[in-house]
């Protein structure tokens, strides 16, 4: 038993799955603060596009005008 425990200690595949678990959830922190930060300015860009596109696009047309 006391062999099965100094082996034990000296087994070094746990941690390296450990390092490997809190590399990924590092990883996958960062692309979700990279997606709130984005994520704001790409809305407001949205907007402004959709709003220009409204202002600039005629919606209705009457039959023998020039909508211009």
């Amino acid at each position: 038993m006391i062999k099965f425990i100094k082996n034990f200690r000296k087994d070094e595949d746990g941690a390296v799955t450990v390092d490997w678990v809190v590399l990924t959830a590092a990883v996958a922190a960062l692309a979700g603060v990279a997606y709130t930060s984005v994520a704001s300015g790409v809305d407001s860009v949205a907007d402004a596009t959709g709003t220009a596109l409204t202002n600039s696009v005629p919606t209705t047309y009457s039959l023998g005008t020039n909508p211009s």
